[in-house]
């Protein structure tokens, strides 16, 4: 799914569009969000992160243009929307994958749409057979990198920067060293099972925690963990004597 936002300041131009993208685009095109001056659209893309925006190419007394230099890292693909034909040119030359006359026409609006997302595609597979040969490439965990589906795209994160990761019923949440956190849609036994082999422990059915990161244990029924990032860890009864086992090698 594209998550998206438009820029325009016309209404009847937004209505339309966003009607068009839901009438013939729903499974491919999430909007989040209208804005109608370029400040609002540069503050709202930085916050909303979107991986396209429709961009108007004239916005009160600026343009399109004026909104892209005042984003320092362009992290979004663009498609220009316009009345005048003259502009497209100038388009291109920012690099957009498309651009649409107004009134929009259906059919160039999911020909573009289309074109975007078989270039997502292939961008992201990239990133994928990269990640795999550096993976095969490296004998050390810390260097291994793991694939962590957000709605966004794809995080390509160390396995040796995961401290923790906790279940929230058909989510996992990683926190990372960094102090970060990640939410991803997939539950916790699927990434148990990937991280198992590299120090990675599941001391109770909400939480698996790198071994690595553990700062010391707490004596009790099963007792806790404390970890680096100073997160206070249950441990459940059953599984208290195997992680002990894992641990004894450490000085805690």
């Amino acid at each position: 799914m594209i998550n998206a936002i438009i820029v325009d300041d016309e209404q009847h131009c937004v209505n339309r569009l966003s009607g068009l993208l839901n009438d013939y685009c729903a499974d491919s095109v999430n909007i989040l969000d209208c804005f109608n001056t370029v400040d609002d659209a540069v503050s709202g893309s930085l916050m909303l992160q979107p991986d396209l925006v429709f961009l108007d190419m004239q916005i009160h007394d600026k343009t399109g243009f004026d909104l892209l230099k005042q984003v320092n890292d362009i992290h979004f693909d663009v498609i220009f929307t316009t009345a005048y034909e003259k502009y497209a040119v100038q388009a291109f030359k920012f690099s957009a994958i498309d651009y649409l006359l107004k009134p929009v026409d259906a059919d160039e609006l999911r020909q573009a749409v289309e074109k975007l997302e078989k270039r997502l595609m292939k961008d992201e597979m990239a990133r994928k057979i990269d990640a795999l040969f550096d993976n095969m490439k490296t004998t050390q965990t810390a260097f291994k990198r793991i694939g962590i589906p957000t709605v966004t795209g794809i995080n390509y994160i160390p396995v040796g920067d995961i401290v923790r990761c906790k279940s929230e019923i058909n989510y996992t949440t990683f926190f990372l060293k960094d102090h970060t956190k990640i939410t991803v849609a997939k539950t916790l036994k699927e990434y148990e099972d990937i991280l198992s082999d590299y120090n990675f422990f599941r001391v109770h059915n909400s939480h698996l925690v790198n071994l690595s990161f553990v700062k010391n244990y707490h004596k009790g029924k099963g007792g806790y963990l404390v970890m680096t990032d100073n997160a206070e860890i249950e441990v459940s009864i059953r599984r208290k004597d195997e992680l002990l086992k894992k641990l004894s090698g450490d000085s805690l």
